[in-house]
């Protein structure tokens, strides 16, 4: 694919050079439709990054594009703030007839803002009100958000470090198989508890994602995450589960512990809750931990009703059918880790690792520089696909869940390329 070079000048003279997607891919997009998105000279891309995950469910969406169109036809409510509204009225109902009751999940929902980082500082806030202590612990290579409280929890040095302060009350602990199986589960976590002498405050919670996506596609196992519930029930201490981006049926079930058995005390959720890219986010929590005060924590955009509209249309589509797409996700799955495992094959002295569930898979390199080179060559060649890790090591392929099986094959020979092409 030939690219002639678009303009780019204001983004470069008048945006702030905190910009980074961009940066890998030098194109002026135009419009997008289901894993397709074309710039503006109209080179076609395949999308195998979805919006970070915003886009569980593709570019504009059909079904969800109709359902918004309808509703700003008709002059619905826009901006709500928590005012009862038609629009939330219809999700929380079909959130609990579709998604809460079908799992035997007891939780309220709090709209708590527009973004991921706003549910997690709301968990964090609650944990910390409900416990009347402040510790948190999270995981090494964990990544929960960009505000202070988020980034206390989060693993990656250089976005600690853009804090500009002290990121206090937050203790990581070792994640699943930090110690390539070398240390017995939860050893050094739960000694550090009991030891009066060790230092570590009483925590709060405990927060974790089941696969870290931004950390480099770490996938904790099922009795990994059974045995910390477990921990924190002995412990007294809140589990949180951070399913902004893994949940939304990213790993198969709409949340990703479902595969564990636990049934966390708080859920982070955003990302694709919307369904169409729209900003939204919710906090769930058991009912017993709803001990907020009337405004004690709000936001003035997190009653964006355009994504309660989009978000229900999306859980009608997509989940009255309880197992449908999470049997479609498991099998577009295998369909990656078998192309995952030809490329591996084919370069058996460079990959260290291939590791994911339902549609999230990563690819580590040996050489740390590896992944960001072949992401490069991949946009060259029409592939739209970003890099995760501490190191920005691994290759990260994060596709819509609607994505046909053909532009699977296709996103995974441009890959083997991108591989081969650069030793």
């Amino acid at each position: 694919m030939t690219i002639t070079q678009p303009d780019l000048s204001v983004f470069e003279t008048l945006e702030s050079e905190v910009r980074s997607y961009c940066r890998g891919w030098p194109a002026v997009f135009d419009r997008a439709q289901g894993s397709r998105m074309y710039d503006e000279d109209g080179h076609r891309y395949l999308d195998f990054f979805a919006g970070a995950g915003s886009l569980n469910y593709g570019h504009n969406n059909p079904v969800l594009k109709r359902a918004l169109i309808d509703y700003l036809l008709r002059d619905g409510v826009t901006h709500g703030l928590d005012m009862s509204t038609v629009a939330k009225r219809s999700f929380l109902q079909t959130f609990q007839d579709l998604v809460l009751r079908p799992r035997d999940l007891p939780y309220k929902v709090m709209f708590p803002g527009p973004t991921g980082t706003n549910a997690v500082e709301a968990a964090l806030k609650l944990a910390r009100k409900v416990k009347g202590r402040e510790a948190i612990v999270s995981f090494t290579n964990a990544f929960h958000g960009m505000s202070l409280g988020s980034l206390a929890v989060t693993g990656n040095a250089f976005k600690r470090a853009g804090a500009g302060v002290p990121l206090v009350h937050g203790t990581p602990m070792p994640f699943d198989n930090y110690f390539d199986g070398q240390v017995p589960d939860f050893l050094w976590f739960e000694r550090l508890l009991e030891d009066q002498g060790s230092g570590l405050n009483k925590p709060a919670a405990v927060i974790v994602e089941t696969v870290q996506g931004e950390g480099g596609i770490n996938v904790a196992r099922p009795e990994w995450l059974r045995a910390l519930k477990e921990l924190c029930e002995r412990q007294d201490m809140l589990l949180i589960v951070d399913d902004i981006q893994m949940g939304c049926g990213r790993t198969g079930a709409f949340f990703s512990f479902e595969e564990a058995g636990i049934v966390p005390d708080i859920v982070t959720v955003s990302k694709s809750i919307s369904g169409y890219g729209l900003p939204m986010s919710l906090c769930l929590f058991r009912p017993e931990l709803d001990v907020w005060e009337p405004g004690e924590h709000n936001g003035t955009f997190r009653g964006n009703n355009p994504a309660f509209v989009t978000a229900t249309a999306a859980l009608e589509a997509y989940w009255a059918d309880g197992s449908a797409m999470e049997k479609q996700t498991r099998a577009r799955g295998e369909q990656i880790e078998q192309g995952l495992i030809s490329i591996t094959e084919e370069n058996l002295a460079d990959i260290k690792e291939y590791r994911g569930r339902g549609l999230v898979w990563g690819l580590e390199f040996h050489e740390k520089e590896r992944a960001g080179r072949i992401a490069r060559r991949a946009f060259e060649l029409g592939l739209l696909i970003e890099t995760s890790g501490p190191e920005s090591e691994v290759v990260k392929l994060l596709p819509a869940l609607t994505v046909t099986p053909e532009e699977l094959d296709e996103g995974l020979s441009i890959l083997a390329r991108a591989v081969r092409e650069t030793l």
